[in-house]
Protein backbone atom coordinates (compact mmCIF):
# COMPACT_ATOMS: atom_id res chain seq x y z
CA UNK A 1 0.00 0.00 0.00
CA UNK A 2 1.46 3.47 -1.23
CA UNK A 3 2.06 6.07 1.87
CA UNK A 4 0.09 9.24 2.01
CA UNK A 5 2.46 11.98 0.67
CA UNK A 6 1.97 15.51 2.46
CA UNK A 7 3.52 18.85 1.66
CA UNK A 8 3.70 21.66 3.54
CA UNK A 9 2.96 24.63 1.77
CA UNK A 10 2.93 28.31 1.27
CA UNK A 11 1.07 30.10 -1.52
CA UNK A 12 3.39 32.03 -3.31
CA UNK A 13 6.00 29.37 -3.04
CA UNK A 14 7.74 28.89 -6.43
CA UNK A 15 9.79 25.63 -5.35
CA UNK A 16 6.50 23.85 -3.27
CA UNK A 17 5.01 24.63 -6.79
CA UNK A 18 7.24 22.62 -8.24
CA UNK A 19 7.13 20.02 -5.67
CA UNK A 20 3.37 19.69 -6.40
CA UNK A 21 4.15 19.77 -9.98
CA UNK A 22 6.53 16.91 -9.94
CA UNK A 23 3.73 14.43 -7.95
CA UNK A 24 0.96 15.23 -10.20
CA UNK A 25 3.12 14.58 -13.15
CA UNK A 26 3.86 11.16 -11.63
CA UNK A 27 0.61 10.76 -10.39
CA UNK A 28 1.02 10.93 -6.96
CA UNK A 29 -2.06 11.62 -4.68
CA UNK A 30 -0.93 14.21 -2.35
CA UNK A 31 -2.09 16.45 0.87
CA UNK A 32 -0.95 20.23 0.86
CA UNK A 33 -0.82 21.98 4.25
CA UNK A 34 -0.56 25.21 4.24
CA UNK A 35 1.63 26.72 6.97
CA UNK A 36 0.23 30.59 6.51
CA UNK A 37 -3.03 29.20 7.25
CA UNK A 38 -2.91 26.92 10.23
CA UNK A 39 0.20 27.16 13.09
CA UNK A 40 -0.68 23.44 13.75
CA UNK A 41 1.22 22.62 10.04
CA UNK A 42 3.77 25.46 10.92
CA UNK A 43 4.52 23.44 14.45
CA UNK A 44 4.17 20.30 12.30
CA UNK A 45 7.37 21.78 10.34
CA UNK A 46 9.04 22.70 13.21
CA UNK A 47 8.68 19.08 15.01
CA UNK A 48 10.52 17.91 11.48
CA UNK A 49 13.70 20.46 12.13
CA UNK A 50 12.59 22.97 9.35
CA UNK A 51 11.67 26.87 9.43
CA UNK A 52 11.01 26.91 5.57
CA UNK A 53 8.60 25.26 2.95
CA UNK A 54 8.31 23.06 1.09
CA UNK A 55 8.66 19.92 3.33
CA UNK A 56 7.50 16.71 1.64
CA UNK A 57 6.74 13.91 3.70
CA UNK A 58 5.75 10.41 3.11
CA UNK A 59 6.26 7.80 6.08
CA UNK A 60 9.89 8.11 7.16
CA UNK A 61 11.10 10.00 4.28
CA UNK A 62 11.53 13.61 4.66
CA UNK A 63 12.41 15.81 2.11
CA UNK A 64 13.73 19.81 2.33
CA UNK A 65 13.16 22.26 -0.71
CA UNK A 66 13.37 21.07 -4.36
CA UNK A 67 15.97 18.57 -4.05
CA UNK A 68 14.82 16.52 -6.83
CA UNK A 69 17.40 13.48 -6.12
CA UNK A 70 15.93 13.18 -2.64
CA UNK A 71 11.89 13.78 -4.17
CA UNK A 72 12.62 10.44 -6.04
CA UNK A 73 13.31 8.42 -3.71
CA UNK A 74 10.61 9.49 -1.71
CA UNK A 75 8.47 9.17 -5.15
CA UNK A 76 9.82 5.10 -5.36
CA UNK A 77 9.26 4.70 -1.63
CA UNK A 78 5.55 5.39 -2.09
CA UNK A 79 4.74 2.92 -4.89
Amino acid sequence: MSQPVIIYSTANCSDCNQVKQLMKEQDIPFEVRDVMTSTVYQEEVEKLGFMGVPVTVAGAHVVKGFNLPELKELIAATK
